[in-house]
């Protein structure tokens, strides 16, 4: 059966209707999920087999028959791993469809069939009993339900209702205990992705400040965790604040609850500091000794001689705390974590040794102040960078004239403020969303500027003259951003606006930015590039039949094949140099002609070509640019530092495989760049040359 999917074209701003099959959200959630990554995590799939051949161990020196339940089976793997340790039945559960098939394709393809029955429902649905999905209830627990956030993916529902009525009282569980750990910190550089921080301006009539809304001062910020490879965090970032303590511990073994609760910590601050953030992360223990553990403890944490494992599947949590304050050191402090059936979130309490007044933090916190519903934390980091906001003022006083009538277009921009205290006659920004609208109201009024700064709520091309106040836009300009979009060639939608309005522009108007540039090269990844990696065999076990169902679901439509990363947490060295390949001249409307270009890329480098990045770069006058992704190569062996606020568009090759120290199977790349104006689409094509 076809269906016909609405979907906005991010770069264009139309709606597009697209003819799909049934199963199309199926492939889109496959085409992003992180199946490759965790079949390739080597710690993880070892230490589960460990687990499991204990656990099947203790129960077959009981004198009883293993049944497992496995929930959540994925592929089938730690089935056929407790088959393999001797398990008599495997039950294996799996709610998604096309992963259900897949699971019962790659256990018939390893000959478990009759030792295994996958369960095509969700665990709280499935039933015991002679006509029931399960024969018996199960004497091992084996389950993957965890996110970074350890219960994000409901594992707690899932492990209650099991407890309730799928398997034994005191059965067997893997892993058997997790263990969640939390670190006070103060730092500058995260504390910017959470608060908006005041922005000084230069001007003529001497310095201005840009304030932040009020509301925001004790904002709780978005509901959701902030996961993040901290891996890729500098020591030399934050100051710890504390030693890492252990908050909560879950016992799968045991009947698990689901109901919201807390649980508080006494600190010791090791330091006098602003207490800002509180990093998270847990381990696992895969037997009741504890002698087989998996953890997520970042690197200042592990001992120097550790092999850290990669994953990106699992990560570390940055918690911020609703506003900042400061601990002394010897003066203890209450760290309390908070949980309901799928979050986690901290609170700080100083001079309080009980749970008094503890009830009025369980509610599960939610912005409200707006910022967080419009700008995501790269973004707040993107506003707070005083380097990037002094390239728009250098331009801004290039252009701006006095009698100059400005026009703003990108969502949630504080362009308009910077514009009008640079000496505009005369501000209108565009605001397409509501959300955007009220934001920036509150804004411009916690400046003074809310007579002075008019906003239009609406799209580009349903812009009147009347809007303006009949008058002619002398200066258009934009960062570009806009919240839609996910690729780096999604913010031409800014192009597309200037289309639109060129009927308000004087003749002789100044666009800022003047014109884009979109570049790429070629690069050798540290770690990323196991996301796509074949997959193949496992444990010995053949899950090839992955490999397919993945590269069939790598549908990223908005691109043709590329995928955004935020590349600053992915290490990779520059096998070329980086190369300028489109322009996008914004002084003129968008043409109807393809943009195109072809040609070969050298590699200077020995490695691995993992892929190609590409990212933008904004021209904002003569001289002065923002860019979006590549900063710099930093030495010989080309290592790259890029960007922190955005994520770069990473197309891999097809032959991804493990690099070789000190080897390179090409010497050049052959690429075609291709930009359609009609569908605002990038497509591009690469061949490896030998």
């Amino acid at each position: 059966m076809k269906v016909f999917c609405g979907r906005a074209n991010p770069t264009t701003g139309a709606v597009e209707w697209l003819e799909e099959d049934e199963n199309y959200d199926y492939h889109q959630e496959i085409a992003r999920s992180c199946y490759a990554d965790m079949l390739n995590d080597k710690d993880r799939n070892e230490k589960y087999f460990q687990g499991i051949r204990a656990a099947v161990g203790r129960v077959k020196e009981r004198g009883e028959r293993a049944i497992v339940l496995d929930i959540g089976t994925g592929t089938g793997l730690l089935s056929m791993m407790a088959v393999t340790a001797g398990a008599d039945f495997c039950y294996a559960v799996e709610v998604f469809k096309p992963m259900a098939d897949a699971a019962a394709k790659i256990v018939e393809k390893n000959s478990f069939s009759d030792k295994i029955k996958i369960i095509q429902k969700h665990s709280t649905e499935v039933t015991v009993g002679p006509d029931g999905d399960m024969q018996c209830r199960a004497n091992i627990l084996i389950t993957e339900l965890f996110d970074t956030e350890l219960i994000g993916e409901g594992a707690l529902p899932s492990y209650e209702h099991a407890h309730q009525y799928l398997v034994e009282e005191g059965c067997e569980a893997v892993p058997h205990r997790a263990t969640v750990y939390a670190q006070l910190v103060e730092s500058k550089r995260m504390w910017s992705w959470n608060k908006l921080l005041p922005i000084r301006v230069h001007a003529e009539d001497g310095e201005k400040v840009v304030v932040s809304l009020p509301e925001m001062e004790d904002c709780p910020g978005a509901p959701t965790v902030y996961d993040i490879q901290l891996n890729q965090v500098p020591f030399g970032d934050f100051t710890a604040l504390s030693k890492v303590v252990a908050v909560f511990r879950i016992d799968f073994s045991k009947p698990v609850s689901r109901a919201s609760g807390h649980h508080t910590v006494q600190l010791e601050p090791i330091r006098s500091g602003r207490a800002q953030v509180v990093l998270s992360w847990w381990d696992i223990d895969m037997d009741p000794s504890g002698s087989i553990k998996c953890t997520m403890a970042p690197y200042w944490v592990q001992t120097a001689s550790d092999d850290i494992p990669w994953r990106d599947h699992w990560m570390q949590c940055v918690y911020f705390l609703p506003n900042e304050d400061l601990v002394l050191q010897g003066e203890s402090v209450d760290l309390t974590a908070f949980h309901d059936d799928y979050s986690v979130w901290y609170r700080l309490q100083k001079g309080r040794n009980d749970d008094a007044g503890i009830d009025v933090c369980v509610e599960r916190p939610v912005c409200c102040c707006q910022a967080h519903l419009l700008w995501n934390r790269p973004r707040f980091g993107e506003l707070n960078d005083q380097n990037r906001t002094a390239q728009y003022v250098q331009a801004l006083k290039k252009a701006l004239k006095r009698d100059s009538v400005c026009l703003s277009i990108s969502d949630g921009s504080l362009l308009p403020v910077l514009a009008h205290h640079l000496g505009a006659e005369q501000v209108f920004t565009l605001e397409s969303s509501a959300v955007s609208h009220s934001l920036m109201k509150k804004i411009f009024k916690a400046n003074h500027l809310e007579d002075k700064i008019k906003i239009i709520e609406k799209h580009p091309e349903l812009l009147v003259s009347s809007d303006l106040e009949d008058r002619k836009v002398s200066l258009l300009i934009g960062e570009p951003f806009f919240s839609t979009s996910l690729l780096p060639w999604h913010n031409l939608y800014f192009w597309y606006a200037r289309t639109a309005v060129a009927s308000f522009l004087t003749s002789d108007v100044t666009i800022l930015p003047q014109s884009a540039s979109l570049h790429m090269m070629i690069v050798e990844f540290k770690d990323l590039w196991r996301i796509r990696s074949p997959c193949g065999t496992c444990e010995g076990f053949d899950v090839h039949i992955m490999d397919e169902m993945i590269k069939n679901s790598l549908d990223f439509r908005e691109s043709r094949e590329a995928e955004p990363h935020p590349l600053w947490e992915y290490p990779c060295k520059s096998l070329s140099d980086p190369l300028e390949v489109l322009t996008f001249d914004f002084r003129h409307t968008v043409p109807e002609h393809v943009l195109r270009k072809e040609g070969i890329l050298n590699l200077l480098r020995t490695g691995k070509s993992h892929g190609a990045v590409l990212w933008m770069e904004y021209h904002l006058t003569p001289g002065l640019s923002v860019n979006t992704g590549l900063l710099q190569v930093s030495n010989e062996k080309g290592y790259c530092q890029w960007t922190p606020h955005c994520k770069q568009a990473v197309y891999f090759f097809s032959s991804v495989t493990e690099p070789k120290p000190l080897t390179s199977n090409h010497s050049a790349v052959a690429y075609a760049i291709g930009f359609s104006p009609k569908t605002g689409n990038v497509t591009m094509d690469f061949k490896l040359l030998n």
